[in-house]
């Protein structure tokens, strides 16, 4: 088989890339793993969230911001030719905050962010009965909740099939049980599977989250990738209860409660503990005291895929021009950037997101 492009890693993040590709024309491979594979986008909490994100890195919120602009669209794209909702509302998302101290300082970072949007950085205090109009479950402990209108959320797994039917209907070759362990280069790129399979390309990406991790040096790049530990409960369904998300809690299109999630440095380890599933469990009940009285039917981990800085990493590589290495635990967030705009920053083309600030020479120094 030989491709424009093959993709190594068949998440979200890999399956937008190809998407993007084949509606610009190319022709698409994805080598993705195995059942056993480490699957963040089969695990996370669903979330387009962009208060909070590139406080310390401007460039990142401008990146983020711009992919929740192209959501909607992005969604309808994926849902008119797949017939799959994806339960997506941006209707805004809560920030909640038990003290004044606690959001005077998340206030401050957001309004220095305000000032690098020039004004356009859409969030607003709610506290009181103004707060517990729009949100009328939340618990007394809670003094504000910030609310910013550019956030939203949607159903992760329906988002990966969409993409996945799509990419298929579009003539893309979507192979499982493909491990990857090698890459070399002469006139085109050979990729060695553990099995000896190999597949040929033009063009390689590396999206294979923490797989990046051992292969990426192997193609020339510094990949300083960290799993992070993510617990996550659910609960039975529910009418609705909700309004809108938070990182707390959000009411899944389903009618589960969405609980989450841990931030946990655990090596490799995505199980799941009683301290996690206890902590996350008190910090919703004192979110929305209505959760005492819900069952929980599920529980899961799932690990983040994190940078040495928390940023995503765009690069090509300098040993190996023409393979690309694409991570970032943002996947669900810049699904719709990956998907519109990162085929014209492969093909080079004029109107290309400029991406040097995600390059990993911010490692190198």
């Amino acid at each position: 088989m030989n491709t424009n492009f093959t993709i190594i890693g068949g998440g979200v993040v890999g399956m937008s890339l190809a998407w993007g590709l084949l509606k610009h024309g190319h022709t698409v491979a994805i080598l993705d793993g195995s059942d056993g594979s480490f699957r963040a986008s089969r695990g996370n909490f669903g979330l387009i969230w962009i208060q909070g994100k590139g406080a310390k890195a401007p460039h990142y919120a401008k990146w983020s911001r711009l992919s929740a602009s192209l959501y909607a669209d992005f969604a309808d794209e994926l849902t008119e030719a797949t017939g799959i909702p994806l339960g997506l509302e941006q209707n805004g998302g809560f920030d909640y905050h038990f003290s004044e101290e606690s959001l005077q300082k998340t206030v401050q970072s957001y309004e220095r962010l305000k000032q690098e949007f020039d004004g356009d950085y859409p969030f607003e205090i709610l506290c009181g009965e103004d707060l517990r109009k729009e949100e009328p479950t939340l618990g007394p402990d809670i003094v504000a909740g910030i609310l910013h209108h550019d956030d939203g959320h949607l159903n992760p797994l329906k988002l990966l099939r969409a993409l996945q039917q799509d990419v298929q209907q579009m003539g893309g070759t979507y192979l499982t049980n493909r491990h990857v362990v090698d890459v070399s280069k002469t006139d085109h790129f050979t990729l060695t599977c553990a099995d000896n399979e190999t597949f040929h390309s033009e063009r390689v990406i590396l999206a294979a989250g923490l797989g990046s991790r051992d292969l990426g040096p192997k193609m020339g790049f510094v990949a300083p990738l960290e799993p992070e530990r993510g617990q996550v409960l659910i609960t039975e369904k529910l009418p609705r209860m909700i309004n809108r998300p938070s990182v707390t809690a959000r009411q899944v299109d389903e009618g589960g409660i969405q609980i989450g999630a841990t931030n946990e440095r655990v090596g490799y380890d995505d199980g799941t503990t009683i301290d996690g599933i206890a902590f996350l469990a008190a910090e919703a009940i004192r979110t929305h005291p209505f959760l005492a009285k819900t069952k929980l039917v599920r529980s899961w981990g799932a690990l983040r895929v994190m940078s040495k800085d928390g940023l995503p990493i765009y690069q090509q590589s300098q040993s190996m021009p023409g393979a690309y290495l694409v991570t970032c635990h943002s996947g669900i967030t810049l699904s719709a950037v990956h998907g519109k705009l990162l085929p014209s920053w492969f093909d080079q083309k004029n109107d290309a997101p400029n991406l040097e600030k995600f390059s990993e020479d911010r490692f190198r120094l």
